[in-house]
């Protein structure tokens, strides 16, 4: 069985506007009812991007953020991938190198049907090269029940009976242990009326957030996705 194939098997479902969706180790959102893959925050070419600056940061991250999305695209039926926002780092990010690996990439997937909702990196960097054929739209992307957004709505704001999925936080969560232990793992958040993706790049940063009534904090573990404890479960 493959890696990828075995990831699957402790992905996290969950029920949201009548609909069945995956929360993946790999960090993003299967929908199967409509072969769909939802996305967040890849910032291909951050890492080039620093570098144009003198930053001392490692190489490949772009290569490793794309063969994870390989490694999904070759197991699940996917005809489909929303990319909540921040496709594009910078426009330094534009360099040859990493738009070469982009180009390559795609040409993999010459069937597969891409959406970009805009971010706000995206506003910056420009839309991508139209020969990576993604169809750039505004948020809200509305999809069945579901609002696809960069930015996290205002809560209590998205429509009755529509759910959101967005990006930009880049979210985390810190588990305590026995003393001064503690880790802080990327996760998905899910609130009432949306979610909030944790970022797909392989290189960015997070930002820590908290449990309260209500919300569903899912951390990735390795390769499995587990339940964070709720307010409720906290001593």
């Amino acid at each position: 069985m493959s890696g990828a194939k075995r990831d699957l098997l402790h992905a996290m479902p969950v029920d949201v506007a009548g609909e069945r969706v995956y929360l993946l180790p790999q960090r993003a959102v299967w929908w199967p009812a409509r072969d769909t893959l939802l996305l967040a925050d890849p910032h291909f070419g951050k890492a080039a991007a620093y570098r144009s600056l003198g930053q001392p940061v490692p190489a490949g991250t772009t290569a490793a953020t794309l063969a994870r999305l390989d490694s999904l695209l070759s197991v699940l039926p996917v005809r489909l991938c929303v990319v909540l926002g921040d496709f594009l780092h910078a426009r330094a990010a534009r360099a040859q190198a990493t738009l070469a690996a982009l180009q390559s990439w795609r040409n993999r997937h010459p069937q597969l049907r891409g959406v970009l909702v805009r971010g706000n990196h995206d506003s910056h960097a420009g839309d991508p090269p139209k020969e990576l054929n993604f169809e750039v739209v505004d948020e809200p992307y509305r999809l069945g029940p579901f609002d696809c957004r960069h930015h996290p709505p205002v809560p209590g704001t998205t429509a009755v009976g529509r759910y959101a999925w967005a990006g930009h936080l880049h979210p985390s969560h810190i588990l305590r242990g026995r003393g001064r232990d503690s880790v802080r793992l990327p996760c998905f958040v899910l609130d009432e009326d949306h979610a909030v993706l944790p970022a797909f790049g392989a290189f960015t940063g997070t930002w820590p957030v908290q449990a309260r009534p209500g919300r569903h904090i899912y951390v990735m573990a390795e390769d499995r996705v587990l339940a964070a404890p709720s307010v409720r479960d906290v001593p």
